[in-house]
């Protein structure tokens, strides 16, 4: 479980592909504080920390994680937002966030708002898929990569989200522009809502 406050940016230095799984390793400021077994979120996909070596750790994801989310387009020298797993004795800074990757989205717009940003992104709509809870709504949470972001000018496939300089700086959206692939979380407590519903 995380809160979608992410950490800071780690940078893929190296893949090697097994079978139909890939290996990552990410150089990060905290890799000497983690531990095998350890669950990490990488642009919101959580991965368990499978081996250590100094200040980079190594994660797997499988073939549907792959297809799934962003992290089959990543090389080495590519920035990663990662945070640790939520501490429960804390406040919950973002949302409650599974680390469980629905869908891809792609940026297709961006403004300069006088020193902030709105981002613009569409994803495949789905009707049913949107009835059981895969949809954005206005003021709602959405999960970008990893980031707890608030939903602006929803419509059926985009939205919108205001990013201000501190999360451009501190997170990968620096380097997102128009075409970008990010990776989606829709809001889960919206999930269940539209399960319950179905049974009324």
């Amino acid at each position: 479980m995380f809160s979608g406050i992410v950490e800071e940016c780690a940078t893929l230095v190296a893949l090697v592909k097994e079978q139909e799984n890939v290996h990552f390793t990410f150089k990060c400021s905290f890799a000497g504080e983690l531990k095998i077994d350890q669950s990490v979120s990488h642009n919101g996909v959580c991965l368990t920390v499978v081996s250590l070596a100094g200040d980079t750790y190594t994660v797997t994801a499988m073939k549907e994680t792959l297809e799934r989310s962003n992290l089959g387009l990543l090389k080495p020298g590519d920035e990663v937002n990662v945070e640790r797993s939520m501490l429960m004795n804390g406040r919950l800074d973002g949302h409650i966030v599974q680390g469980h990757v629905d869908q891809t989205a792609t940026c297709v717009d961006v403004q300069d708002a006088a020193g902030s940003y709105y981002f613009t992104f569409r994803y495949a709509f789905d009707k049913e898929m949107a009835k059981r809870g895969y949809l954005t709504v206005d003021k709602g949470s959405v999960t970008v990569n990893g980031v707890s972001l608030t939903v602006c000018n929803p419509t059926d496939d985009t939205f919108q989200v205001a990013i201000i300089p501190y999360t451009f700086e501190h997170t990968n959206f620096h380097s997102i522009k128009v075409g970008t692939v990010v990776n989606l979380e829709f809001d889960i407590i919206g999930k269940y809502i539209s399960r319950m519903l179905q049974y009324q």
